[in-house]
């Protein structure tokens, strides 16, 4: 019978922490708000930032080139490029 009066006791203490936290949670709800208007004042969540893209008359310009390499295998001609964006 003892450990059935300790587990009544837990369950008491657990709804009593519970009816704590439920009345706590509306009044934490019905703070007044930064904008100071009162507890129904409703701030509007805060947007993603807006980018924006400038489309400019640019386009890629590359050259090329070939170099030559030395391996184990031998001597080979390998291509090289290097490209950039110019604005026209």
């Amino acid at each position: 019978m003892p450990a059935m009066s300790r587990v009544c006791l837990i369950a008491i203490a657990c709804a009593a922490a519970l009816s704590v936290l439920g009345s706590a949670w509306p009044a934490a709800a019905q703070m007044p708000t930064p904008t100071g208007t009162g507890p129904s004042a409703v701030i509007p969540p805060a947007g993603r930032p807006r980018i924006d893209i400038n489309p400019r008359p640019v386009y890629r310009r590359c050259a090329s080139w070939y170099v030559i390499q030395y391996r184990p295998s031998g001597t080979v001609l390998f291509p090289e490029k290097h490209c950039w964006w110019q604005r026209g």
